[in-house]
């Protein structure tokens, strides 16, 4: 008894191959056009950090808006002296990105980006450590300015 071999399945076509990759640049890019337009160095447009408020330590995040805020316009040293932990996952972000960006035109499998096990301790690791170097003397110059 011969079996005709299963026809593969169709290809899904270019347009809905990008949805998602342009779906998740379109709900990055919203709130950080609202960042370009709304200074976070403006008092009284963004709520106050929690962790900070309570007690007085830059979290990770802190800054990251007004990181964002000067990535924006082009402002590099301003947006690294903010929150350099914001430019540096920011540029994996983008990169891992276009990495799904390029799987989806070429129809080829999307790349694994895991976070488990070992990158994940790795991860909260890091930003333990730049909390903690952050609030240090020694680390002044990675907290961001008061407003």
């Amino acid at each position: 008894m011969n079996v005709a071999p299963a026809a593969p399945a169709p290809r899904p076509s270019a347009a809905r191959r990008l949805g998602r990759p342009l779906a998740a640049l379109a709900a990055v890019a919203v709130p950080t056009l609202y960042v370009a337009v709304v200074d976070p160095n403006d008092p009284g447009h963004y709520p106050t950090c929690p962790v900070l408020r309570a007690t007085g330590w830059w979290c990770p995040g802190c800054g990251g808006l007004r990181c964002v805020h000067a990535l924006t316009h082009g402002d590099l040293l301003t947006a690294l002296h903010d929150n350099l932990l914001v430019v540096a996952f920011g540029a994996v972000l983008a990169v891992l990105w276009l990495r799904w960006l390029w799987a989806a035109v070429t129809g080829s499998r999307p790349p694994a980006a895991a976070l488990g096990g070992r990158r994940a301790v790795a991860v909260a690791v890091l930003l333990v450590l730049f909390m903690a170097v952050r609030n240090l003397p020694i680390g002044a110059g990675l907290a961001p300015p008061s407003v």
